[in-house]
């Protein structure tokens, strides 16, 4: 798998922590309601980044123009709570993806238990701790691979990711086809850090990670991919 230069001491974005989040999410290249009725596009990104997604209804976007935000949103909105909770400790690679996956679904990092042990040096107790966020039962699985990755080093994904295409009228997501995504994101991260590509004066100002996060991701419950 292709891969772009990590240093712990400076730690940043790499395609392969991109794909690993992916893995857990899936992409809808259109606007789609989650569970509870909130608009949604791409790698589950909502109106509460900071970018409105309604734009997408009924609008499929490329698969470039979809990485391209779901980056934005990384970088600029989870990476910095992220090093924030890890304090003095410089993550290694696997760390970090790990670590931004739970802050993307759980949008916790900043109060979980298991990063508080993790900066005292308790990583068996880290790790245990970490499985306290299994609830619903249905994130259980997730947890656990990101357990796997952040303590073992254990990477799930494979470079490739499941796009989703959208029911009418209901725009639900469907099941869809698998295609790969790790050449789109060396691409896109080779040119610096991510920003946010034609974005309207006066766009959402967020003030905090997208809440629909707090719970397990439609694709979980839909399908067992």
């Amino acid at each position: 798998m292709p891969a772009l230069p990590y240093d712990p001491a400076r730690p940043t974005i790499t395609p392969r922590i991109a794909a690993e989040l992916i893995h857990h999410e899936g992409i809808v290249p259109e606007a789609y309601r989650d569970s509870v009725g909130v608009w949604t596009w791409s790698v589950g990104i909502t109106d509460a980044s900071g970018h409105r997604v309604s734009r997408y209804r009924d609008q499929p976007q490329p698969l470039s123009r979809c990485l391209e935000i779901y980056l934005w949103a990384l970088q600029n909105r989870y990476l910095p709570a992220v090093l924030e909770a890890f304090g003095t400790v410089q993550p290694e690679e696997h760390e970090l993806a790990a670590a931004l996956s739970f802050h993307w679904n759980t949008g916790a990092i900043r109060r979980a238990d298991w990063m508080r042990l993790l900066r005292e040096g308790d990583r068996d107790c880290a790790k245990r701790a970490m499985l306290n966020w299994c609830r619903p039962a249905s994130l259980a699985l997730r947890r656990k691979r990101e357990q796997a990755l952040f303590f073992d080093g254990r990477w799930a994904n494979d470079g490739t990711a499941l796009i989703y295409s959208v029911a009418k009228p209901s725009y639900r997501p469907k099941k869809g086809r698998r295609v790969p995504i790790i050449d789109t994101l060396t691409l896109l991260l080779g040119g610096g850090p991510a920003r946010e590509p034609l974005a309207e004066a006066g766009a959402l100002q967020p003030v905090r990670p997208q809440t629909t996060r707090q719970r397990d991701n439609w694709f979980t419950r839909l399908f067992a991919c």
